[in-house]
């Protein structure tokens, strides 16, 4: 059966009844229709704190490596071997489903659902943060409309939308030259996964840096007008979703994707109340490790008290065998350098490979033999396949890892360094880069950021799939020069996104895009997958 078939052939129960295997009452939850629903705003249990575990994965490939779809396993695996389990997942983009890629709910036996719902429109997150993100942009043109009184200038705020539309990189009104972003790499949805409740949301809001004025004075959402009605479109979508695996556990999802070109993780409202919900929290961060999950570490848990009890690095033979052109002796040495990575952040390290039927045991071996050199143990993932059906090592396995003490806390920068220093000792130690270029006056730029900004942490942007910013360049490449080519002062959010290579925030759709794929047919949406 296809991902789709075995979705919505599942024996879905009632989301109340869902919702009781985390100790929520009828009155916690607000249902949207029968299997998914919203989570009113819950203050996190300070004396409960379950274990989190962060998925991972080696560089991306076109067969994909199956991030979401292990983490949602590992969700079931540990809820049927008897441990009190959640997942907390980031919310799928248009973009995507309609773009190259399709959906975000997951494949095999270890899926979300409903799926179709949660692909396309879901509880309405996405279009409240874009409808928001663009009040604020309309904002600024009306008050420039209407006698510009704070004379601005030079406006940094874009407008966003959640489809891939190369067309809207560089737009022109009749007030002037703007630009779209796609959704998830917004600054507001930067500012909603970061944001602890509606009290931070609204403070953040305020001093979204929205321009400068003629005598160079820096111009604030607060100044302008507006936070009040830009927050009440984002109350609701506040609120976590919580839906269910095809085996009945509870997940929530909340928050956005997209970790190249944004930092791309669930929201910290969403984590907080799972480490209160459950004995163990697995999530994911997007993309590789060199993406999501350092943007988490760096980003997310540094400024939130939070850090993962045990990473785990998600991989398989095809992609491996990909980033060695077919060698997997040669493509190894990927995972090499994403275990090399993620020993800097933690004691505790697992190798998960998601196994297919075309993976011999030789191979197999091979990757297990590899890892032991490199002091990380290596086990199997039959999930996709098999759901939670003999787990039970897995299980135990991941449980004495997430359960080791962890005395790494590894800091790739100070906060006093400079935003130069940041971003060449992320480029450097890191991603092993030799040589960090500026295009254009961007480092005299990024310089003079300093006074205002040096504190702030950096949101490094570029391809996910080389460790590199060149897409073409695979494997575990060394000395290797990147280029800077271009920046973005997220003020609300407390950090710079730098950008690298021919790095968009705004995709394309590709020429045989999946939604070609897409129909409704007996009144059943068909092609997402």
């Amino acid at each position: 059966m296809t991902d789709y078939e075995i979705n919505r052939k599942a024996k879905l129960k009632p989301i109340k009844e869902v919702a009781k295997k985390i100790n929520l009452k009828d009155r916690d939850i607000i249902p949207y229709g029968n299997y998914m629903a919203k989570i009113s705003f819950i203050k996190p249990k300070k004396e409960k704190r379950g274990k989190l575990i962060l998925v991972t994965s080696t560089n991306p490939t076109p067969y994909g490596e199956g991030k979401t779809t292990l983490a949602i396993g590992i969700n079931d695996a540990l809820n049927k071997n008897g441990y009190k389990s959640i997942a907390v997942l980031r919310e799928p983009s248009l973009g995507p489903v309609f773009g190259n890629k399709g959906g975000a709910t997951g494949g095999g036996r270890s899926q979300v659902a409903p799926m179709n719902e949660i692909n396309l429109h879901f509880t309405g997150d996405f279009h409240a943060i874009t409808s928001a993100n663009n009040l604020i942009s309309a904002i600024i043109d009306n008050h420039i409309y209407f006698g510009n009184e704070l004379e601005i200038d030079k406006v940094y705020f874009t407008r966003c939308l959640d489809v891939n539309d190369r067309s809207l990189r560089i737009i022109n009104t009749k007030l002037r030259e703007d630009s779209f972003t796609i959704t998830a790499a917004s600054e507001i949805m930067a500012i909603f996964t970061l944001a602890k409740d509606l009290d931070d949301l609204k403070e953040r809001l305020d001093n979204i840096l929205v321009g400068k004025s003629k005598k160079g004075k820096d111009i604030y959402l607060k100044d302008i007008g507006g936070t009040g009605a830009v927050l009440a479109l984002l109350k609701d979508a506040m609120k976590p979703n919580l839906v269910q695996t095809l085996e009945n556990n509870p997940v929530l999802i909340h928050g956005g994707p997209f970790a190249n070109i944004a930092h791309g993780c669930n929201s910290i409202i969403a984590t907080n109340l799972g480490l209160s919900f459950s004995d163990y929290v697995i999530t994911e961060a997007g993309f590789g490790s060199d993406m999501g999950a350092l943007k988490f570490l760096d980003i997310k848990c540094k400024d939130n008290n939070l850090y993962p009890d045990l990473i785990i690095l998600n991989a398989t033979v095809r992609s491996l065998k990909y980033h060695g052109e077919g060698n997997l002796q040669k493509g190894i040495e990927n995972l090499e350098f994403h275990i090399k990575n993620m020993q800097k952040f933690t004691d505790n390290l697992l190798v998960i490979l998601n196994k297919f039927n075309d993976d011999t045991k030789e191979e197999i071996k091979f990757v297990e033999n590899f890892c032991k050199k490199l002091n990380t143990k290596m086990i199997i993932s039959n999930m996709y396949k098999q759901g939670s059906k003999n787990t039970l090592n897995l299980a135990k396995t991941i449980v004495e890892y997430a359960n080791k003490e962890n005395k790494k806390h590894f800091e790739i920068y100070k906060k006093n360094d400079s935003i130069i220093e940041k971003t060449e000792k992320f480029c450097k130690m890191m991603y092993c880069a030799k040589e960090i270029i500026y295009k254009d006056n961007i480092k005299k730029e990024l310089e003079n950021l300093d006074m205002k900004y040096q504190k702030y942490n950096i949101c490094i942007s570029k391809t996910p799939a080389s460790i590199t910013d060149n897409p073409k360049v695979l494997g575990f490449p060394k000395d290797f020069t990147m280029t800077v080519t271009g920046y973005k002062i997220n003020n609300a959010s407390h950090f710079i996104t730098i950008l690298m290579g021919d790095v968009m925030t705004m995709p394309g759709l590709i020429k045989n895009a999946n939604y070609f794929n897409i129909d409704v047919k007996d009144d059943e949406i068909i092609g997402i997958f």
